[in-house]
Parts: structure tokens; C-alpha cells; sequence
């Protein structure tokens, strides 16, 4: 027989406040979301931190047994729910950021985000495998913002789950101002044609790209978010700024404030409830600030098939390559520097293939130059 099962998703502020702080006005809406009758709550993406670009993140990060997973089962087992959110794990010698989904016996199933966006790369690492979550209210399909952009992600949980549940805190990064030392400010619309093919891509994401993936997979979902305003440095500005100025030379003369470069955004819309359908059960907006929405969502007896072909992604290509390629590529650097300044020297080894890579380049690199020394001298 079907299943009727209660869910609450939590919408946090985003911006950074200490641990303590924010787990306390995390506790306070849990609390209420469970009197309200939830069996699983859905707390945003870094909901113990906030959302920033800033080397505090190396030193925020926690591991598996340390304070939030362990606030987490205190609270699932106090309130007897099921209970998620994301944090920054350090594992080993790598930082992850990590969807913990607790159970009140204080079971915990794990997912690691598998595609950091653009910046976040700077601050923890990818992962490469998907997670399903097998509880006594279901079969859960596990995801961390951004990761809902990728349609392999949702073709992996197809005819798997019962539910999928997100958790997610994405600035609206298609729709930004950035912010120089001089106070110019400049916004997506003063970045040329090409940029402006992005702008929107953030609430297409957490619009309709998560509703037609769930209804495709014949499944409810369940997202949660971060509202507010953030303001943040960015990592790379100077590479950063550089990868635009193709598209966009007429900010070639913030080259020299680029070091300082900020990031201002709202948050995007979307900490909701959708049913097997991809109809809204329930949504606040973000004017609705530091609050939870619950919805009732109906669990299939049998494991739902996909509806015919997959929905196409709704976002610009372009938002894919800034996003996934030319921002991690100019960001991974910050991140093993950072982890080995803050932990030590052994943290965020390069693997063998990258060490090959990198040797590969290196006798190219010096083998063209003694090609390019070699012609000069020939010539004279």
C-alpha cells in the first residue's frame, strides 16, 4: 500500500555566523517542524556554517564524530525524525562537503557532493559516486545543490528511490553584482551578450529543471535552501576576471582591483516539497526568511519507472562550462594550499594521473623551449 510520509524542508539565512550560533537557530526550527508532525526534516546546504568564499571554510571543517553529525543525532533521536543537512567533512586528507542523512537510532547515511560549483572547488574536493539512502520511512535518492543540474546524476536514482531530498543553500550566481575597490559596481547586465545567456540559470535550476527531473522520475522531492543577501570575496579574481574578458573587454581596466573583487547575490528560490508529478506541494519565498514549510507527499508501494525520455537541462551551456570546468580549474589550487597551510603538508595529494599530467606538461613546456632556443640560434 501506499505511504504517506510528512516532510519538513528548513530555509536558514545564509550568511556566515559562528557554529554555536547557528546550530541553535537550527535547533529552534527543527523543534517546531517536528511538533508540527515532520518525520524528515531537510536543513539547508552548510546550514551549521553559512555560505561564504573565504579561507575560514579549511578551518570550519569538521569531522564525521565531531560537533554537528553528533548535534544531529542528539536532535533526530530527541525529536525522533529523520534528519539532513550538509557540512564541510575532513576526511583523511581531503575536505568534502557532505550530506548527512540521521536517523533517531543514529544510523547515518553519507553523500558527498559530486559537483562542486564554479568557486567551491577552492574550499573542498568533488566525489564520483551517487548514494541511496535505505531508512525504515524509505529509499532516498541523495543530492547537494548543484549536483540537481546534472541529468546523470538523476538517471542513477531512476527506478532506485522512493524519494529524492536535496539540500541545498545556491546563491543566484547567474544574477550577480560584482564589486571593485574604487566602488564600481557591475552587474550581469553590463557583462555583454554572451553572460546574459546565463542570467537566470540559478532559479531554472531550483524551478523547473528539479520538477521535471522528479516528475521523469515519478517521484516526490524535497529541496531546502538559504535566503537572504551574501556578499563575498571571490578566489582567483585576477583569473577569474580574466576568462570573462573575451566575452566582455571592457572591463579589462579592473584588472588591477581584481585581487579584491567581490561577489554580491540574493539567494535563489526553491526550499519546497514536490510531489511524483513535479507539482508543488509547498514553497516559501525568500522573503519568508528563517522559517520551514511542510508538506504530506504519497511513497509508491513499488519503486516508480521512469516517465519516457529525459527532460533536457533547461540551463546555458556556458553556465555548465563556467561552472564545472574553467572556475574549478582556476580554484583547485586555492584549496590544496589552503588545506596544507591550515592542516599540513600531506593534505590534498595530487593523484598519480594528475602527477603524469603535470609531468607530461612540464618536458613539453621545456621541450618547446629548447625547440624555441634552438630555431632562434639556427636563424642568426
Amino acid at each position: 500500500m501506499p505511504r504517506i510520509l510528512k516532510v519538513a524542508t528548513i530555509q536558514m539565512d545564509a550568511n556566515p555566523a559562528p557554529v554555536g550560533e547557528r546550530l541553535a537557530r537550527a535547533e529552534k526550527l527543527v523543534a517546531q517542524a517536528a511538533q508540527a508532525g515532520a518525520q524528515l526534516v531537510v536543513l539547508p546546504e552548510l546550514f551549521n556554517s553559512g555560505y561564504q568564499y573565504d579561507p575560514a571554510n579549511f578551518e570550519l571543517a569538521e569531522r564525521v564524530n565531531g560537533r554537528t553529525a553528533s548535534w544531529m543525532q542528539t536532535i533526530a533521536h530527541q525529536h525522533h525524525i529523520h534528519l539532513a543537512g550538509t557540512l564541510l567533512l575532513l576526511d583523511g586528507n581531503e575536505v568534502y562537503n557532505a550530506l548527512l542523512l540521521v536517523a533517531p537510532d543514529g544510523r547515518i547515511w553519507r553523500y558527498d557532493k559530486n559537483y562542486p560549483w564554479g568557486w567551491e572547488r577552492g574550499y573542498f574536493r568533488d566525489a564520483s559516486r551517487t548514494v541511496i539512502a535505505h531508512t525504515d520511512i524509505g529509499d532516498f535518492g541523495l543530492l547537494i545543490c548543484w549536483d540537481a543540474a546534472h541529468r546523470d546524476l538523476w538517471r542513477q536514482y531512476a527506478g532506485q528511490v522512493d524519494m529524492m531530498l536535496i539540500s541545498s543553500c545556491p546563491p543566484d550566481a547567474s544574477n550577480p553584482t560584482y564589486l571593485f575597490a574604487n566602488g564600481d559596481r557591475v552587474s550581469v547586465d553590463e557583462m555583454g551578450p554572451v553572460m546574459a545567456l546565463t542570467k537566470g540559470d540559478g532559479r531554472r535550476v531550483f524551478g523547473d529543471m528539479v520538477e521535471q527531473q522528479t516528475a521523469w522520475l515519478g517521484v516526490p522531492a524535497v529541496n531546502s535552501v538559504g535566503c537572504g543577501v551574501i556578499t563575498t570575496r571571490i578566489p582567483q579574481g585576477p583569473g577569474t576576471l580574466l576568462t570573462i574578458l573575451p566575452i566582455a573587454p571592457h572591463l579589462a581596466k579592473y584588472l588591477p582591483q581584481a585581487r579584491q573583487m567581490q561577489l554580491t547575490c540574493a539567494m535563489v528560490q526553491g526550499c519546497k516539497v514536490v510531489d511524483g508529478h513535479g507539482r508543488v506541494l509547498t514553497e516559501l519565498a525568500q522573503s519568508d526568511g528563517e522559517t520551514f514549510t511542510i508538506a504530506e507527499v504519497t511513497l509508491a508501494d513499488n519503486k516508480p519507472q521512469p516517465h519516457g525520455r529525459q527532460p533536457p537541462s533547461p540551463l546555458s551551456p556556458l553556465s555548465y562550462l563556467a561552472s564545472d570546468y574553467l572556475l574549478p580549474i582556476l580554484t583547485t589550487p586555492v584549496y590544496r594550499a589552503g588545506l596544507r597551510q591550515t592542516y599540513g603538508a600531506h593534505m590534498a595529494p595530487l593523484n598519480p594521473a594528475a602527477r603524469r599530467w603535470l609531468a607530461t606538461l612540464a618536458v613539453v613546456g621545456i621541450l618547446a623551449f629548447v625547440w624555441g632556443w634552438w630555431w632562434a640560434r639556427r636563424r642568426k
